[in-house]
């Protein structure tokens, strides 16, 4: 008679999962707010919604990390992906005026490595703590042939809440309004086929390496306090698309958004892609955030305020340009 076959002896080792629940426990705990009922262990997590709002409108979103994932295995930097995890679904459900609430992670691999699923989670929680959302559930799965040696995947999921009447959807916007930009901390989570493909000719040093890695910046605190102080009319997450294909997605019909690049400082990292991969300047607004990682569309007699508001929260705040009419019908952005 053949030995019984067993899960482990298929590639998938239970103990190794129930041990990486066991140990994210404490960095999910950080991440708790007095609405979470149940969060991590159960088969769902419960979470009952603020007390302060009147009308609260839910507000979700969910995304991954993309090919950042590929530099990650390659330079062996797994701390930072959890939080850009967070901050392309978290940042997005901030553009609605909506506070994150909780968040729920999914991580797939073909095995196991505690020690590096670890590593990826305690950066979810690092994130989740910077958005202020409670980190109150999630899957890991162990399904062996599905991805290559030392590989793994990543998705998230949001919710945020807002009031009703506080939902910011950019129908107020019109021509003469100003345009804020907040500084990112990088390429964020996006562009990173082509990044690959310029660093696949041209190997970066360590302070590339460093500027290639560094997490997405999470916008919601800073942008939560100027809310409270400041109408704004609309807010653009610099994500896939880059300026010119995020600015107008806030942007009523029959208006443009002109945006300087001269108003804010370029970081060297763009410099060094552009220059290495030979990528012509259209492009890099198309594919990049060119060091804007957020926009902030707001009435001129409000700039004075925000931008002193934010750069109080330690933000890099620039005025980078202002809503125009446009012929057009559907809006756009153009780079000056």
């Amino acid at each position: 008679m053949p030995e019984p076959l067993s899960y482990h002896d298929a590639g998938v080792d239970i103990e190794a999962g129930d041990a990486l629940v066991e140990a994210i426990k404490p960095f999910a705990k950080r991440t708790l707010r007095p609405e979470v009922l149940a969060g991590i262990g159960g088969f769902g997590a419960l979470c009952t919604l603020p007390e302060k709002y009147k009308h609260p409108v839910l507000v979700s979103g969910t995304d991954g990390v993309g090919t950042k994932l590929k530099l990650a295995f390659q330079f062996g930097r797994h701390d930072g992906v959890g939080v850009d995890l967070v901050a392309m679904s978290a940042n997005d459900v901030l553009a609605q005026g909506a506070e994150p609430l909780f968040f729920l992670d999914y991580f797939a691999c073909g095995k196991l490595e505690q020690r590096i699923a670890t590593q990826v989670i305690r950066g979810i929680a690092r994130g989740c703590e910077d958005a202020g959302c409670a980190l109150i559930g999630g899957e890991t799965a162990e399904m062996p042939g599905m991805y290559p040696e030392g590989e793994y995947d990543l998705a998230g999921f949001c919710v945020g809440v807002v009031e009703r009447d506080k939902i910011i959807d950019g129908k107020s916007i019109v021509p003469g309004d100003r345009l804020i930009g907040l500084a990112s901390s990088g390429a964020h989570s996006n562009g990173y086929s082509l990044i690959r493909r310029v660093i696949a000719n041209e190997k970066p040093n360590s302070d590339t390496v460093d500027s290639l890695m560094e997490p997405t910046r999470i916008y919601a605190k800073p942008i939560l306090k100027l809310l409270s102080a400041v109408p704004v009319k609309g807010l653009a997450h610099i994500t896939g698309g880059g300026l010119v294909g995020n600015v107008p997605r806030i942007l009523p019909l029959g208006t443009c958004a002109s945006i300087y690049k001269s108003a804010w400082p370029r970081p060297p990292l763009f410099s060094w892609l552009q220059e290495t991969g030979n990528i012509a300047e259209d492009e890099m607004f198309r594919v990049f955030n060119c060091g804007i990682g957020m926009v902030i569309a707001l009435a001129p007699e409000s700039v004075k305020l925000a931008t002193m508001l934010l750069k109080r929260e330690g933000e890099l705040a620039y005025e980078i340009g202002m809503v125009e009419e446009n012929a057009a019908a559907e809006p756009e952005a153009f780079i000056r």
